[in-house]
């Protein structure tokens, strides 16, 4: 048996790097797996590395269940194979292997009989506001991750740019169908982040909020739902506010909020609120356009007014999986813009002239954190 060597001595690291080193090791390896100290270890960490490379396959999965409707159609009740193989016009064992495939994940349950029936956690994913669409759109994620080494170097015209042209600034309009594809969705993917900021920010103090990069109006009018005494003021593309009006409208709510299309990046913000909510904006952004507009923003508000800034967020000296590895490629492969941890958004609203007053802990990190700033009475940035 050969024997375990003694720390180098000049080698990088220390003691950590010697152990790092060390298990890096085959035969350390196999040797751990024989020891019933190490056995378990060995199994363990073996598990959760194998299941890191099937996460691709994983998310597959879920996509054919969502596009093949067959998630859906096990809210019915429970199928067999054969039935939904004949609706997605595919060979009976493979969506019998897809249904297999799903009962591992949990999210289908498979009967003595059989049949396949939705599990609980199947059934949260149909429930969920906009998650089905959200599941659909990722298609072009999964495509631009496809390399994922090329899409670091920039080396790759990705789906997602092509979808998100809006985040560019072009001078000219956006196309209608891209402006709808783009408004439906961020209207679903927005019901969850209203509801998640209205939880932990209080706006029964404000008159009026303005929402800048707001969509089609779902948190405007989640916010005003919730608080009779508040007035808004709704700031975004011509082309997709022209799908807000409508559902303002169903809503009950036009005349409450006040419609300015127009792009943030082109002109100043108009005047009058005295709370700026920025919802999934600032991680569209580089650096030097969320600088200008969080000055923007500082210019138009009165003394004491607040900014609400709601996104997911990179986790800084602790990374996590949510912003660390979804949102940061996800933005990496928009071309623009990146995950920020709270820290680096707070620094930048610093630099505009706000207080940082509120970071409350949002109740899903992984659907939207928040930040509330305040322009100091008598400071900053002017």
């Amino acid at each position: 048996m050969t024997a375990v060597a003694e720390p180098p001595a000049g080698r990088g690291g220390g003691l950590r790097g010697w152990i790092l080193r060390l298990l890096a090791r085959p035969e350390v390896q196999a040797r751990a797996a024989r020891l019933p100290f190490g056995r378990g270890m060995a199994r363990r960490e073996g598990a959760e590395i194998f299941d890191i490379l099937q996460g691709f396959v994983k998310s597959q999965v879920l996509l054919a269940l969502v596009e093949t409707g067959a998630l859906r159609a096990l809210l019915d009740g429970p199928r067999a194979p054969e039935d939904l193989a004949r609706a997605a016009e595919m060979p009976a064992p493979r969506m019998a292997a897809l249904l297999q495939g799903g009962a591992a994940l949990d999210l289908l349950k498979r009967r003595r009989d059989g049949r396949f029936a939705l599990s609980r956690r199947g059934a949260v994913i149909l429930g969920v506001p906009g998650l089905e669409a959200m599941i659909l759109h990722n298609r072009a994620f999964y495509a631009d991750m496809a390399d994922p080494v090329a899409l670091l170097r920039g080396e790759t015209e990705t789906e997602l740019a092509r979808f998100w042209p809006y985040v560019f600034g072009q001078a000219g309009e956006v196309a209608p169908d891209v402006a709808a594809r783009y408004s439906e969705l961020m209207a679903q993917s927005q019901r969850l982040v209203a509801e998640d900021v209205l939880r932990v920010v209080r706006l029964s103090d404000a008159r009026v909020l303005m929402d800048v990069g707001g969509g089609t109006g779902t948190f405007v009018a989640a916010a005003l739902r919730a608080h009779p005494q508040l007035r808004a003021m709704l700031v975004d593309l011509p082309e997709v506010l022209g799908a807000a009006r409508p559902r303002l409208a169903a809503a009950g709510l036009t005349g409450r909020v006040t419609l300015c299309p127009m792009s943030f990046r082109e002109a100043g913000l108009p005047e009058g609120a005295d709370t700026v909510s920025l919802v999934r904006v600032l991680y569209d952004h580089t650096d030097e356009t969320v600088r200008a507009l969080l000055t923007n923003v500082h210019r138009r508000l009165p003394p004491g007014g607040r900014l609400i800034v709601a996104e997911p967020m990179a986790g800084g000296a602790r990374p996590e999986p949510a912003g660390d590895l979804y949102f940061a490629f996800y933005t990496m492969a928009m071309g623009t813009g990146r995950a920020r941890s709270a820290a680096e958004i707070g620094a930048l609203c610093a630099e505009a002239g706000f207080d940082l007053r509120q970071s409350p802990r949002a109740a899903r990190p992984y659907v939207t954190s928040v930040l509330v700033c305040e322009k100091p009475a008598v400071g900053r940035g002017g």
